[in-house]
C-alpha cells in the first residue's frame, strides 16, 4: 500500500506532466490536501520531492509554482539530450538482442497504424516504448538517467510536437532510420540517427515555440 506522501507526489506529478497544471501556475497546499485527501504536511513533502525533480519551484512565504522553462533553457536541455542519446545508442549497438529488434519492428508498425488513425496518444506511448528498449540495451546507465530526467521535465511540451504539421511523418521516418541502424549494429550510424532525431525535435520546438506553449 502506498504511503500518503507517495500518493500526493504521484497525483501532482501526473497532472503537471499531462498539462492539467500549467507552467507558472500556483499550487495551493490547502486545496491540494483537500483534493487528494491527505494532510497539508504530506503535500509539503510531496512538493519538496517535485522540487528536487525541477518540476516545481518553492519560495519562502510564496508557496509552490509549476516550473516554467524559457526557450533558451529548453534548447539547452535538448542539446544535452542530443549528445547523451548518441552515447546511449552507440553503447546499445553491441548489446541489442534479436528479440529487441523484433519488438522495435512491432512498435514501429504500431506507430504507423496510430498515425493512420490520428491516434497521437497511442503514437506517443509507442515512442516511449521504442526508446526504452534502446535505453535498456545501453551500458551507459548514467547517460540514460540524465536523459530520462530531461524528458520528464520537457514531457508536456515535447508530446505536443507531433501536432506540428508534417512532424508526425518526419518522426516516423526518423524512428525507421534508427531501427535500420540498430539492425546493422553500427554504433556510429546509430549515434548519428539518434542525434539527428533529437536535433529535429529541438528545431521543431524552436520554430513552433509560441504554438506549442
Amino acid at each position: 500500500m502506498k504511503r500518503p506522501t507517495e500518493i500526493a507526489y504521484e497525483f501532482i506529478k501526473v497532472r503537471i506532466l499531462e498539462g492539467t497544471y500549467h507552467p507558472s501556475q500556483k499550487l495551493i497546499e490547502n486545496d491540494l490536501a483537500l483534493e487528494i485527501g491527505v494532510s497539508r504536511n504530506t503535500v509539503k513533502k510531496a512538493l519538496l520531492k517535485l522540487e528536487q525533480e525541477n518540476l516545481v519551484m518553492l519560495e519562502k512565504n510564496k508557496g509552490a509554482t509549476i516550473k516554467s522553462f524559457n526557450l533558451r533553457e529548453i534548447v539547452n536541455y535538448l542539446k544535452i539530450r542530443e549528445v547523451l542519446e548518441g552515447l546511449i545508442g552507440s553503447s546499445a549497438a553491441s548489446n541489442i538482442k534479436d528479440e529487441d529488434i523484433e519488438q522495435l519492428e512491432q512498435i514501429l508498425e504500431n506507430m504507423k497504424d496510430y498515425l493512420r488513425k490520428n491516434n497521437f496518444d497511442g503514437y506517443s506511448e509507442c515512442n516511449l516504448q521504442f526508446h526504452e528498449i534502446i535505453y535498456n540495451a545501453s551500458e551507459n546507465e548514467q547517460a540514460v538517467d540524465i536523459v530520462k530526467i530531461i524528458k520528464q521535465q520537457l514531457k508536456r511540451l515535447q508530446i505536443k510536437t507531433i501536432l506540428v504539421p508534417g512532424r508526425n511523418n518526419d518522426s516516423l521516418m526518423e524512428h525507421a532510420n534508427i531501427l535500420e541502424a540498430l539492425r546493422e549494429r553500427n554504433p556510429e550510424k546509430i549515434e548519428k540517427q539518434l542525434k539527428e532525431h533529437v536535433a529535429n525535435v529541438r528545431s521543431t520546438i524552436e520554430n513552433n515555440y509560441s504554438f506549442l506553449m
